[in-house]
């Protein structure tokens, strides 16, 4: 990756999480630092909570609101001149059972989690091919990967990840562009509480699941390993990154075993 001294990376989701923790990860290291989220005060918290405070530029922003994205990253790029690594973190969850579930919330899902994360991405293709380098890495989950009840809005939008950006990947290749697609499986954060139930309001509830997973922390360094590695895909989670494999090789195996969990 050369001298992190010269690398600006722009991170959505930032507020908190995997995206703050990330954020102090890059900020230790001496990365330049563009942190992005839909609260201010929690982006200014952030800021304030680095090393080196000096090297971390604050852009709010809304992944929903489609038609503003090319002026943001146009103020992205402004912030340190240049954007060499996207990282698409930001995103909401869901947990609600299909039959109960509003469409509208599945249309949120999609344009936070995936249309939101596509239109970002396509505002700087254009600055990372003039630039014949740039670096996509993109948060999607296990989720992305393999289903699971209360989840289908949720699974479908990270699904969907995995396939534009593997496109991204193959057609950008030639022009300097990488993409690491990262699949977290249960983290310490309030992604349970936030997410999504079946009339569009937030849970607000924690799950043993979630407060059982990984620390945000450890997260943040394996997505940093990733990164400067430039892998195409990497796995953090405990014991349910094996329905990975098993969902490969073994999917009706898989089936059974998600049912007989019901993890809510």
């Amino acid at each position: 990756m050369g001298n992190t001294d010269h690398k600006v990376v722009w991170i959505t989701g930032a507020s908190s999480g995997i995206g703050e923790a990330l954020t102090y990860e890059l900020n230790d290291q001496k990365y330049k630092i563009i942190i992005s989220a839909r609260r201010s005060k929690e982006l200014e918290r952030v800021c304030q909570r680095c090393n080196y405070p000096e090297m971390v530029k604050i852009l709010p922003l809304d992944l929903s609101k489609f038609d503003t994205l090319p002026q943001k990253a146009l103020k992205a790029i402004d912030c340190f001149g240049k954007i060499d690594i996207l990282v698409n973190n930001a995103g909401v969850s869901q947990r609600s059972l299909i039959a109960t579930t509003d469409f509208e919330v599945y249309k949120n899902l999609i344009d936070i989690n995936y249309l939101g994360t596509v239109a970002l991405s396509k505002t700087l293709l254009a600055h990372f091919i003039g630039n014949a380098s740039g670096h996509y890495v993109t948060i999607t989950s296990l989720m992305g990967k393999f289903g699971s009840p209360y989840r289908s809005g949720y699974c479908g939008a990270k699904h969907a990840l995995h396939g534009f950006f593997d496109v991204m990947r193959m057609e950008h290749e030639k022009d300097g562009i990488y993409v690491t697609l990262v699949c977290p499986g249960f983290v310490r954060t309030n992604v349970a509480k936030n997410a999504l139930t079946a009339d569009g309001s937030p849970q607000l509830l924690d799950d043993q699941a979630t407060r059982n997973g990984l620390d945000p922390t450890f997260v943040a360094k394996k997505i940093v390993a990733a990164m400067v590695k430039r892998k195409f895909e990497v796995y953090v989670g405990g014991k349910e990154v094996k329905g990975v494999y098993l969902k490969r090789f073994f999917p009706r195996l898989l089936h059974k075993v998600v049912l007989k969990s019901q993890v809510k």
